[in-house]
């Protein structure tokens, strides 16, 4: 797939096999993020790769007690708002059934913590898509860095102590075959020449 197809066609994949891709295709997908852009070229962006689903599972437990802990407000984005919700309900997976979990983190304190990784995450989407497989961006894991049960798993599959997670991506076969390459119609992300 040519690497503009690959950006223009990339979707968001939500429903997956419990199929594990072969390790070369998921090595593939991580090299792509490892080769994104950093600031200074500092290359501190962290990846931890999850395929095992009893890790998977209890992650995902963890999660959803956590979430479920917490009270919704107004002021919360809204996917935050439906984490809590569903949590509560006792129906929240934040990995969608994924077998692949890529966290990424980087350093605390590092300006460009948040760029370099979101770099390396959209390198790695657009990779996944190239490679027929399903991707999607996981924001969970950064809204609960700072909490004790899930930084603690965290710390004990690899996360250092002076790393913040920025991100994740869950990576499988789409349930539905190929991945849903429709273009969808961009109504927001205004354009301004300033000739």
């Amino acid at each position: 797939m040519e690497a503009f197809e690959a950006i223009l066609t990339r979707r968001s994949t939500r429903k997956y096999t419990d199929v594990v891709p072969e390790k070369e295709l998921i090595e593939k997908v991580i090299e792509a993020g490892r080769y994104a852009p950093s600031g200074h070229n500092n290359q501190t962006t962290h990846f931890m790769i999850f395929t095992d689903k009893a890790v998977l599972d209890e992650l995902a437990g963890l999660v959803q007690a956590e979430f479920a802990k917490m009270d919704k407000t107004d002021d919360m984005y809204i996917s935050l708002q439906r984490c809590i919700v569903a949590s509560k309900r006792g129906s929240f997976v934040f990995h969608y059934g994924a077998p692949v979990f890529i966290a990424v983190s980087n350093k605390k304190g590092y300006g460009n913590a948040m760029a370099d990784s979101a770099c390396a995450l959209e390198n790695m989407m657009i990779a996944a898509n190239a490679l027929d497989l399903g991707s999607c961006w996981i924001n969970q894991l950064h809204w609960l860095d700072e909490n004790e049960v899930i930084r603690s798993f965290m710390l004990k599959h690899g996360l250092n102590d002076d790393e913040t997670i920025t991100g994740g991506l869950i990576v499988g076969y789409p349930a539905e075959g190929l991945p849903n390459r429709t273009m969808t119609e961009r109504r927001g992300n205004p354009v301004t020449w300033a000739d």
